[in-house]
């Protein structure tokens, strides 16, 4: 009873702890990635907008992921309206519950020193600390299943296992497909466009540009292949390297180690069960990770943080308490010199990091090995270990994120780790976050992957006699469009949708939209466009000079801006 007492206080000292590094100045990133916070603020003003994921409340076209991530965080902005930390909480919360759910997940299979080590790695994983304190949508996407390992160690008989699989399966297609279905059936004219798509498809966004394009690199959403780095060493490269791979090889020599010592137990050990689905979701979601040939950011291995936490806290477990001291000391050892390594990557970053840990994890590892272990030894040995990720944990907390594509941790000169400018209309405190440009190119886009704040004078121009327009103005490019619709909380039409290359509205569509009076304003922000060199549509770019040869230009606030009422 006691024990079971210390644990829970344990818990909740390791979950308040985790609360508090997640949402520690959780505000100072501003609208982190103005792309998603512009569709939460229209969802907030429109059921429609909400249920598709639309860029604008009035529904122009919609965000390039389906809308799940964006839900949360809408309900939330529509109980305490519009700021950064209810569009940032609910993702801070969302990583408070994994490490929850990973503590959990241990616990019940071996001892809670196991899971508080499981629930710590994963609380400390850089990349887990900077998603879980941002509005990408991968704070929601870090729980695939496994039907193998079910086909293989369920404790039911084989044909019972099948068809409990089956079911299983017709429930995930539901369960995630209703959605799809219900956006093709509606008819196009009455749905916003399906940004990320060049043929207005639900199912060439999902399958094609977030799906198989990003695996073999074809050309989906007018994105292009834009990934050309490709390899079976990519998650301990410079860019990738400090983002998760501080107990990665770990997790892989704790998995092969401990299946071994449990190769003779029975087909449903439990133990061994959980090993391979955690082993699993590691080794499946790491390959394709490392070897897909499409677009590719460091930040999408938060999804290997809950994996790699299981099998350290779970393989820690399993070798320790059946006397195969071996493995774990050499899994200090190893990750000691490893994160020596990764320190060293950041030049002039606490130089002095790098050679306590190495110490510390070296002189330790022959320690675990003597007949009488002290308890002091093996605490020195787990600080050694998360020490580095935990150093990088507590920078990104400390640091603003905007942008498209945040990184964890200070610079290592891989990657495109690089302050960007404001990622809101009107930060609080000027905000300049940790961001960069990442793999995708500029397609001669200005406002690609961040939006910059619009001038007083400029939002005041939007702000008037808005109320009798369907969009207060358009631009070619959503991030662009972002900032003034965060400025001013009202529709804005991304022209071309996230990066100027959807066929969305068509120059045909555009001109009537103008003739109806629908436009007020047309911003030159990125009139160049992406066009077919990436690709993709070029309607946004022969939208931008059918305005230019048609319209007056006149500058507000160091901003291009052409009145479409005008004759």
């Amino acid at each position: 009873m006691v024990t079971d007492t210390k644990s829970r206080w344990a818990l909740a000292v390791l979950l308040a702890g985790t609360g508090a590094l997640y949402l520690w100045g959780l505000g100072a990133s501003g609208w982190a990635n103005s792309f998603y916070s512009a569709a939460v603020q229209a969802g907030s003003q429109s059921w429609k907008a909400f249920f598709y994921g639309a860029s604008d409340a009035a529904s122009a076209i919609t965000v390039d992921k389906t809308p799940a991530s964006l839900w949360p965080m809408v309900l939330s902005v529509r109980l305490f309206g519009l700021s950064s930390w209810a569009i940032l909480v609910p993702q801070a919360l969302m990583g408070v519950g994994s490490v929850a759910m990973v503590y959990a997940s241990v616990r019940r299979l071996s001892s809670a020193w196991a899971g508080l080590l499981a629930g710590a790695v994963m609380a400390l994983t850089p990349v887990a600390v900077l998603m879980f304190r941002f509005n990408n949508p991968d704070a929601l996407l870090v729980l695939p299943g496994f039907a193998l390992v079910y086909l293989v160690t369920a404790p039911v008989a084989f044909w019972r296992r099948v068809r409990q699989l089956l079911l299983a399966g017709a429930a995930m297609v539901v369960a995630a497909g209703w959605w799809l279905l219900a956006v093709a059936l509606v008819p196009a004219s009455e749905r916003p466009y399906i940004g990320g798509s060049q043929t207005n498809s639900v199912l060439e966004l999902a399958l094609g540009y977030n799906g198989i394009g990003r695996l073999n690199g074809e050309n989906y959403g007018g994105l292009g292949n834009l990934n050309q780095e490709a390899g079976w060493l990519r998650l301990f490269d410079t860019e990738a390297g400090g983002q998760i791979s501080w107990l990665l090889p770990a997790a892989l020599v704790l998995l092969v180690a401990a299946t071994w010592l449990a190769r003779r137990a029975p087909r449903t050990d439990p133990v061994r069960a959980a090993l391979w689905v955690w082993g699993s979701w590691l080794v499946v979601t790491g390959l394709i990770f490392s070897l897909m040939q499409g677009i590719f950011h460091a930040y999408y291995t938060v999804a290997l943080a809950p994996a790699i936490a299981a099998l350290v806290g779970l393989g820690t477990a399993v070798l320790w308490e059946r006397g195969a001291h071996r493995a774990p000391a050499v899994v200090t050892a190893g990750t000691a010199v490893w994160s020596y390594v990764l320190l060293s990557r950041s030049s002039g970053w606490n130089p002095w990091l790098g050679v306590v840990v190495l110490v510390a994890g070296l002189g330790t590892a022959p320690a675990m090995l003597l007949p009488r272990r002290l308890l002091a030894v093996v605490v020195v040995a787990v600080v050694a270990c998360l020490a580095g990720p935990a150093a990088y944990a507590v920078d990104t907390a400390a640091s603003p994120h905007t942008g498209a594509i945040p990184t964890a941790g200070p610079s290592t000169g891989g990657g495109f780790q690089r302050p960007t400018g404001s990622a809101r209309g009107r930060p609080p405190g000027g905000v300049q976050g940790r961001g960069g440009m990442g793999r995708m190119g500029g397609g001669g886009m200005g406002g690609l992957l961040n939006a910059a704040a619009p001038s007083d004078e400029l939002t005041a121009l939007l702000e008037s006699g808005a109320s009798g327009y369907t969009w207060a103005a358009a631009t070619v490019g959503s991030n662009n469009a972002a900032g003034y619709q965060l400025a001013t909380e009202l529709p804005v039409m991304a022209v071309g949708g996230f990066n100027g290359t959807d066929p969305a509205p068509t120059l045909e569509r555009f001109k009537q939209y103008v003739a109806e009076k629908q436009i007020r304003y047309f911003i030159g922000t990125g009139m160049g466009g992406a066009g077919r060199s990436t690709g993709g549509s070029d309607d946004a770019a022969r939208i931008a000079a059918w305005v230019q040869e048609t319209f007056t230009a006149t500058t507000v606030g160091g901003t291009t801006v052409f009145d479409l009422t005008a004759s």
